[in-house]
């Protein structure tokens, strides 16, 4: 392990929120991966973790056993500290038969100016069961970066899954995420990203559910802001299968937009199912004069009115 490297993930990851007490905690499992190497794991008992590096990066895969909960949220920390590097990550995991688990993932690069992340997972949640994913990016301030994210995941009769994609500080270079996801018999997903984007970021998000179920949920929203030439293209995407009976689905996407940024929104609804029922909301505009004008008048310069409202939207 590169104590320097370390030090450096440590640092963003208590800037993010972190605290370097959890990592040592016997109680909560976690995982530290710097580049392709990994610095550091924990178990708890009824959560499996196995992982192997390949040539190309790191290879991991967990099990949450059946009727398990697991107490505290596993803590991820996936990152690059150098200006140039390549991180590339595949994930396997099961959550199985009544079991619960919650993770919160940072993914850290804090002086990329070079920097390749890519992550390919392939998750299957099994029945009665619920998995919450909770991811929060920092890309440094150069933009320098490009993140692709992948995700398939399963969601079986009577589950859950919650998952957030947020990256709000620092600048966001390319990003292209990309998640797959099916939902069984009374299953329920919720998907939400929030991204700000500017200078030239590049952010492109496609999230297609299918809820395949009697009686499935589905929410796909996102919130992005771009503005100076950044551009964004949400491509949102929820179908309601043939055995949808009583399914109901909904696409929620706001994008605000300034200065000579570029936003497109594409939502996408396809029922086959007489019984389902699945809408869809999408708009793009910018920041309110009136909200604007409101705090301006006190004291906030435009700049500074801009920044709280926008931030405020982001929350």
């Amino acid at each position: 392990m590169d104590n320097q490297n370390y030090s450096g993930l440590l640092r963003t990851y208590q800037r993010m929120g972190g605290s370097e007490s959890t990592l040592k905690d016997e109680n909560i499992a976690h995982l530290v991966i710097h580049e392709n190497e990994v610095y550091s794991s924990r178990v708890v008992e009824g959560l499996l973790l196995d992982f192997e590096k390949k040539a190309d990066g790191v290879d991991i895969e967990f099990r949450v056993k059946e009727g398990y909960h697991i107490k505290y949220p596993v803590h991820l920390c996936f990152g690059v500290v150098p200006k140039e590097g390549e991180q590339r990550i595949k994930i396997k995991g099961k959550i199985e038969d009544y079991a619960e688990v919650k993770m919160l993932a940072h993914c850290m690069f804090p002086n990329a100016e070079n920097v390749i992340h890519l992550m390919d997972a392939d998750i299957e949640i099994g029945n009665n069961s619920s998995f919450e994913y909770l991811e929060q990016h920092y890309h440094g301030e150069k933009g320098g970066i490009k993140v692709v994210p992948k995700a398939n995941l399963k969601v079986g009769d009577s589950s859950k899954l919650y998952t957030t994609f947020s990256l709000l500080n620092g600048r966001v270079g390319e990003l292209k995420i990309d998640y797959n996801i099916e939902v069984g018999d009374r299953g329920v997903m919720d998907v939400l990203a929030k991204v700000l984007g500017y200078g030239d970021d590049k952010i492109i998000i496609k999230e297609t559910g299918h809820l395949n179920g009697r009686y499935s949920k589905g929410l796909l929203k996102s919130r992005v802001v771009v503005k100076d030439t950044a551009m964004s293209e949400v491509l949102s995407e929820l179908y309601a299968g043939l055995e949808a009976e009583g399914a109901r689905g909904h696409v929620d996407c706001v994008e605000l937009v300034m200065n000579k940024a570029h936003a497109r929104a594409i939502p996408v609804v396809d029922v086959l199912n007489a019984r389902a029922k699945v809408t869809h909301e999408a708009s793009i505009g910018t920041v309110d004069k009136k909200q604007l004008n409101t705090l301006m008048s006190k004291g906030l310069s435009l700049e500074e009115a801009t920044n709280v409202i926008v931030r405020g939207y982001l929350r």
